[in-house]
Protein backbone atom coordinates (compact mmCIF):
# COMPACT_ATOMS: atom_id res chain seq x y z
CA UNK A 1 0.00 0.00 0.00
CA UNK A 2 1.56 3.36 -1.04
CA UNK A 3 1.16 6.06 1.40
CA UNK A 4 0.79 9.73 0.66
CA UNK A 5 1.50 12.11 3.22
CA UNK A 6 -0.28 15.51 2.59
CA UNK A 7 0.34 18.71 5.16
CA UNK A 8 -2.50 20.88 5.49
CA UNK A 9 -1.70 22.98 9.08
CA UNK A 10 -3.41 26.39 8.53
CA UNK A 11 -5.20 25.49 5.23
CA UNK A 12 -8.28 22.98 5.93
CA UNK A 13 -10.60 23.59 3.51
CA UNK A 14 -14.43 22.89 4.46
CA UNK A 15 -14.62 19.79 1.74
CA UNK A 16 -11.44 18.25 4.53
CA UNK A 17 -13.01 19.14 7.27
CA UNK A 18 -16.74 17.06 6.06
CA UNK A 19 -14.10 14.14 4.78
CA UNK A 20 -12.52 14.13 8.27
CA UNK A 21 -16.09 14.30 10.19
CA UNK A 22 -16.89 11.58 8.37
CA UNK A 23 -13.31 9.46 9.09
CA UNK A 24 -13.49 9.93 12.14
CA UNK A 25 -17.20 9.10 12.38
CA UNK A 26 -16.67 5.92 10.63
CA UNK A 27 -13.75 4.51 12.38
CA UNK A 28 -15.42 4.89 16.11
CA UNK A 29 -12.62 7.83 17.13
CA UNK A 30 -15.04 10.68 17.49
CA UNK A 31 -18.85 10.21 17.99
CA UNK A 32 -20.02 13.68 18.04
CA UNK A 33 -20.05 15.82 14.84
CA UNK A 34 -19.43 19.08 16.54
CA UNK A 35 -16.64 17.81 18.60
CA UNK A 36 -15.05 16.49 15.11
CA UNK A 37 -15.75 19.38 13.08
CA UNK A 38 -13.80 21.37 15.47
CA UNK A 39 -10.57 19.14 15.77
CA UNK A 40 -10.64 19.12 11.91
CA UNK A 41 -9.27 22.45 12.32
CA UNK A 42 -6.32 21.63 14.04
CA UNK A 43 -5.42 19.07 11.25
CA UNK A 44 -1.81 19.26 10.83
CA UNK A 45 -1.57 16.56 8.20
CA UNK A 46 -3.66 13.71 6.30
CA UNK A 47 -2.66 9.98 4.96
CA UNK A 48 -4.41 9.03 2.17
CA UNK A 49 -3.66 5.75 0.45
CA UNK A 50 -3.32 5.42 -3.54
CA UNK A 51 -6.44 5.53 -4.33
CA UNK A 52 -6.95 9.25 -2.17
CA UNK A 53 -8.68 7.53 0.32
CA UNK A 54 -7.86 9.46 4.03
CA UNK A 55 -6.31 6.66 6.16
CA UNK A 56 -4.96 8.93 8.74
CA UNK A 57 -4.71 12.30 10.30
CA UNK A 58 -2.48 14.23 12.92
CA UNK A 59 -4.24 17.41 15.08
CA UNK A 60 -2.42 19.77 17.16
CA UNK A 61 -3.50 22.23 19.62
CA UNK A 62 -1.70 24.85 21.92
CA UNK A 63 -1.37 23.51 25.08
CA UNK A 64 0.53 24.59 28.15
CA UNK A 65 0.94 22.07 31.19
CA UNK A 66 0.98 23.64 34.78
CA UNK A 67 4.21 22.21 35.33
CA UNK A 68 5.89 23.18 32.71
CA UNK A 69 4.70 26.67 31.92
CA UNK A 70 5.83 26.78 28.50
CA UNK A 71 3.23 25.77 25.18
CA UNK A 72 3.69 23.14 23.33
CA UNK A 73 1.18 21.39 20.89
CA UNK A 74 -0.72 18.87 22.10
CA UNK A 75 -0.33 16.08 19.09
CA UNK A 76 -3.14 13.63 18.93
CA UNK A 77 -2.53 10.80 15.33
CA UNK A 78 -5.34 8.61 14.01
CA UNK A 79 -4.94 5.68 11.96
CA UNK A 80 -7.97 3.71 10.14
CA UNK A 81 -7.72 0.01 11.01
CA UNK A 82 -6.06 -0.48 7.00
CA UNK A 83 -2.75 1.87 7.90
CA UNK A 84 -1.92 0.00 11.27
CA UNK A 85 0.78 -2.06 11.48
CA UNK A 86 2.11 -1.00 8.17
CA UNK A 87 5.06 0.96 9.92
CA UNK A 88 3.66 4.27 9.19
CA UNK A 89 3.32 6.08 12.58
CA UNK A 90 6.81 7.17 13.36
CA UNK A 91 7.50 8.74 9.60
CA UNK A 92 4.01 10.84 9.70
CA UNK A 93 5.02 12.08 13.00
CA UNK A 94 7.92 13.32 12.03
CA UNK A 95 6.12 14.64 8.86
CA UNK A 96 3.62 16.15 11.02
CA UNK A 97 7.07 17.43 13.83
CA UNK A 98 8.22 19.12 10.62
CA UNK A 99 5.31 21.02 9.08
CA UNK A 100 4.85 22.31 13.04
CA UNK A 101 8.64 23.36 13.57
CA UNK A 102 8.80 24.88 10.38
CA UNK A 103 5.56 26.80 10.95
CA UNK A 104 6.63 28.14 14.18
CA UNK A 105 10.37 28.97 12.59
CA UNK A 106 8.42 31.28 10.46
CA UNK A 107 6.75 33.19 13.37
CA UNK A 108 7.86 36.48 15.15
CA UNK A 109 7.44 34.57 18.33
CA UNK A 110 6.91 30.95 18.34
CA UNK A 111 3.58 29.77 19.56
CA UNK A 112 5.03 26.64 20.75
CA UNK A 113 8.25 24.99 21.70
CA UNK A 114 7.51 21.31 20.84
CA UNK A 115 5.16 18.60 20.52
CA UNK A 116 3.28 17.08 23.61
CA UNK A 117 2.26 13.63 23.76
CA UNK A 118 0.02 11.22 25.19
CA UNK A 119 0.84 7.99 25.19
CA UNK A 120 -2.87 6.25 24.60
CA UNK A 121 -2.14 2.87 22.92
CA UNK A 122 -0.77 0.59 25.28
CA UNK A 123 1.38 -1.30 23.03
CA UNK A 124 3.39 2.23 22.13
CA UNK A 125 3.60 2.75 25.54
CA UNK A 126 5.31 -0.52 26.74
CA UNK A 127 7.36 -0.37 23.94
CA UNK A 128 8.52 2.85 25.14
CA UNK A 129 10.43 2.15 28.20
CA UNK A 130 13.64 4.67 27.74
CA UNK A 131 13.27 8.33 29.25
CA UNK A 132 14.25 9.19 25.61
CA UNK A 133 14.04 6.71 22.90
CA UNK A 134 16.46 6.47 20.58
CA UNK A 135 15.03 7.55 16.90
CA UNK A 136 11.75 8.78 18.70
CA UNK A 137 13.42 12.18 19.92
CA UNK A 138 10.28 12.08 22.49
CA UNK A 139 11.26 12.97 26.34
CA UNK A 140 9.47 11.08 29.17
CA UNK A 141 8.26 13.77 31.10
CA UNK A 142 5.75 12.05 33.83
CA UNK A 143 2.29 10.89 33.59
CA UNK A 144 -1.27 12.41 32.61
CA UNK A 145 -3.82 12.50 35.22
CA UNK A 146 -5.47 9.70 33.51
CA UNK A 147 -2.03 7.99 33.95
CA UNK A 148 -0.77 7.83 30.46
CA UNK A 149 2.81 8.63 29.46
CA UNK A 150 3.27 12.45 28.79
CA UNK A 151 6.29 12.75 26.33
CA UNK A 152 7.79 16.30 24.49
CA UNK A 153 9.66 16.22 21.53
CA UNK A 154 11.04 19.71 21.25
CA UNK A 155 11.42 21.64 18.32
CA UNK A 156 14.85 22.30 17.11
CA UNK A 157 16.87 25.02 18.82
CA UNK A 158 13.86 25.89 20.67
CA UNK A 159 14.22 28.97 23.40
CA UNK A 160 12.49 29.22 26.83
CA UNK A 161 9.87 31.84 26.81
CA UNK A 162 8.88 33.61 30.21
CA UNK A 163 6.70 30.93 32.62
CA UNK A 164 3.20 31.43 31.24
CA UNK A 165 1.68 32.66 34.51
CA UNK A 166 -0.30 29.98 36.67
CA UNK A 167 -3.92 30.60 38.19
CA UNK A 168 -4.64 29.55 41.26
CA UNK A 169 -8.10 29.07 42.31
CA UNK A 170 -9.81 28.31 45.44
CA UNK A 171 -11.63 25.11 46.12
CA UNK A 172 -13.44 23.90 48.94
CA UNK A 173 -10.68 22.57 50.93
CA UNK A 174 -7.74 22.48 48.02
CA UNK A 175 -5.94 24.36 46.37
CA UNK A 176 -5.67 23.69 42.44
CA UNK A 177 -3.28 25.25 39.37
CA UNK A 178 -4.49 25.86 36.03
CA UNK A 179 -2.64 27.48 33.25
CA UNK A 180 -3.91 31.04 32.57
CA UNK A 181 -4.95 31.25 28.76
Amino acid sequence: MKIEFVPVWKQVAPELVQELVAFWRDNKAIASEAGAALRAQQAICVARDEDGVLCGVGTAVVKVLPRLRQPTYYYRQFFAKALRGRHQELPFFQRCKRILQDYNGGLARPESLGILLEIENAKIATAYRRAVEPGFDAAFIGYSPRGLQLRVSWFEDALLQAPVPIRIESAPGRLRAGAAH
